[in-house]
């Protein structure tokens, strides 16, 4: 009855397709970055792949940091757009743009200056630490950057041009991997840079992507943000962003964090855990695409009703993506099942390597079915509406709590199969669905968080 009734609405359809398709798009094509790297690289030496997979968790860890900020800026500027406030909205844009680009600045001097430090927390094997600090010193550039171009690539998204961003990212995304090719295996006379390569096509891709979207905002029909804004300061707009963005950053960090200590786990068992958990990472977040559109686009969607003082509608729009994240749950699932016998073929390891693979291949069957269901619905419906606490708590409880105190105690204690301590890193995902359905319930998220000029 209700998926009857969310197909016969195509309105809802075609605002939900338009949003959220191309932001899929842009997700799959930055995951294909990941995944580009990390074939290549295994193409030169498993070594190489392991060690450059460990230290992009420091670029994972950023991202995470200024995902809360961009999606603080979606959620609050989603709203003034949809009640068409564009002074507010760019006030919002400002305060967002200036936190990036602090956190950027903050992750380059690290990674760009105490690589080798760094590097201990992941793994204590030498050739790896060697490996992965010559990657980070240079990539540590293309971090720098990042905290502008997400800004820009968000108030696209925010004022109806999300296609415009998909193809940005994803051109920058083809020249990326177009240039690891190059640059890694010396194609066309260019000498082969290995790791070095790698970097080098991050940092070009990125300053393309920065520069073709601060561009794109000086084009007629498009929102250039007010300069003279910049230095201004509204403390009721900070509060409200604030609000919103911390506990956004809280479960951000929490979930990195934790996230990167599973690396951390697999890199204290040996040389192919990690080798193979880079491969196991990367397909994930590709086959993931299609609910990070949603999540996003759906949160847009809700977020412009809501904005506009329409509960009802915001509601409703909220309860048909509840509904839709269920079916695509458990396609995402069956896809990843699918999948795993051509990536088994495709990837080049060694059998010990493979095996591992094929256990967390499995393991993520399963997984996917709550990543995709928790995504879109506290990522997308919960943070539209600004309720945004709900998730470090669950993140407190489920993932700090349970996942990784077990998967720690099969590292170090217990010396559990790899498959086994996987298993454990994935709890966090289906141990929260109950709660999250419970929350949703509540309807605390039905709220217009715009103010009046």
């Amino acid at each position: 009855m209700v998926f009857r009734e969310i197909l016969a609405d195509k309105s809802f359809l075609r605002q939900l397709a338009r949003l959220a398709l191309p932001i899929a798009a842009q997700s799959l094509m930055l995951s294909a970055v990941s995944v580009a790297d990390t074939l290549m690289l295994g193409g030169v030496e498993q070594n190489a792949m392991s060690a450059v997979s460990l230290a992009s968790k420091f670029q994972f860890i950023q991202n995470m940091v200024i995902s809360s900020i961009v999606v603080a800026l979606v959620a609050l500027g989603a709203q003034y757009w949809g009640k068409r406030d564009i002074k507010s909205m760019n006030h919002v844009f400002f305060i967002a743009l200036r936190f990036s680009v602090l956190v950027s600045l903050l992750f380059f001097i690290g990674c760009a200056f105490f690589a080798d430090t760094l590097m201990l927390f992941f793994t204590n094997d030498y050739e790896l630490i060697r490996i992965a600090s010559q990657y980070l010193r240079l990539a540590a550039w293309s971090y720098l950057i990042t905290g502008f171009s997400q800004c820009y690539l968000a108030l696209l998204k925010i004022t109806d041009h999300a296609a415009d961003s998909a193809k940005i990212s994803s051109c920058a995304v083809i020249i990326n991997i177009l240039l690891n090719a190059v640059l890694i295996f010396g194609l066309f006379g260019f000498p082969a840079m290995g790791v070095y390569g790698a970097a080098l096509a991050t940092l070009i891709a990125r300053i393309i992507e920065l520069f073709w979207s601060v561009g794109l905002t000086f084009r007629k029909n498009y929102i250039k943000p007010d300069l003279r804004l910049l230095l201004q300061n509204n403390r009721n707009l900070l509060n409200d962003f604030m609000h919103c963005m911390l506990p956004l950053l809280g479960a951000s960090l929490l979930w990195g964090i934790g996230f990167t200590a599973y690396s951390a786990f697999m890199g204290h068992i040996d040389q192919d855990a990690p080798a193979a958990n880079s491969i196991a990472s990367s397909v994930i977040e590709m086959v993931c695409s299609l609910c990070n559109g949603l999540a996003s686009g759906g949160g847009i969607l809700v977020g412009n009703a809501l904005g506009a003082g329409d509960l009802k509608k915001g509601r409703l729009y909220g309860i048909r993506l509840a509904w839709i994240s269920v079916p695509v749950g458990i396609f995402t699932s069956l896809l990843m099942l699918g999948l795993t016998p051509l990536i088994l073929l495709i990837v080049r390891m060694n059998d010990q390597a493979l095996d591992y693979l094929r256990g967390m291949m499995l393991v993520m069957s399963f997984y996917t079915i709550g990543r995709v269901i928790n995504t879109i619905i506290i990522n997308g419906i919960f943070v539209a509406g600004g309720d945004t606490l709900f998730d470090v708590y669950s993140l407190a409880v489920v993932m700090w709590g349970l996942a990784l105190p077990l998967a720690a105690l099969g590292t170090f204690i217990f010396h559990w199969p790899v498959w086994l301590v996987y298993a454990c890193t994935c709890l966090d995902e289906v141990g929260k669905l109950p709660w999250v359905f419970l929350h949703f319930r509540k309807y605390k998220w039905v709220k217009d968080l715009t103010r009046s000029e």
